[in-house]
């Protein structure tokens, strides 16, 4: 996997906040940097809202969902399921480790009002753009 500039913010997000939302356009990389982390991490599960077995246990129960996971939790495609939002608050409000939980979405996560007001003080957010100069690789010469 090519090594994204943004690299560095997200792990200085992860130490020193609970919960990390990268987010950004389709096919900018998120899932592949979010896995990337997540293997890097022992004890890191991923999971990803794409998986309709998931997508089924996270709507159907979105507190239990989250009060099942330990250690650090990577959810992919979070706005696929806005309800996880309050449930994250309160797992975080009952233990603030920093980098429990991070996230990806689409940029329209965004514009849910109740994810910024329930998670307020609690997250850092991050955009993935497409890749750029200082991502790729060097020009041959």
């Amino acid at each position: 996997m090519k090594r994204r500039k943004i690299e560095a913010r997200l792990e200085a997000a992860l130490s020193d906040t609970p919960v990390v939302l990268l987010h950004g356009a389709r096919q900018t990389g998120k899932t592949t940097l979010v896995q990337s982390v997540a293997k890097e991490r022992r004890g890191a599960q991923y999971l990803t809202l794409d998986d309709a077995a998931v997508l089924s246990a996270a709507a159907a129960d979105p507190a239990g969902f989250i009060a099942g996971l330990e250690g650090m939790a990577v959810i992919d495609e979070a706005q696929k399921v806005p309800e996880l939002f309050p449930a994250i608050k309160l797992a975080v409000d009952r233990d603030r480790r920093p980098g429990r939980f991070l996230l990806t979405g689409s940029a329209h996560v965004l514009l849910l009002p109740r994810i910024s007001e329930s998670l307020a003080g609690r997250i850092e957010i991050l955009t993935l753009w497409p890749l750029v100069r200082g991502d790729a690789p060097a020009p041959v010469q």
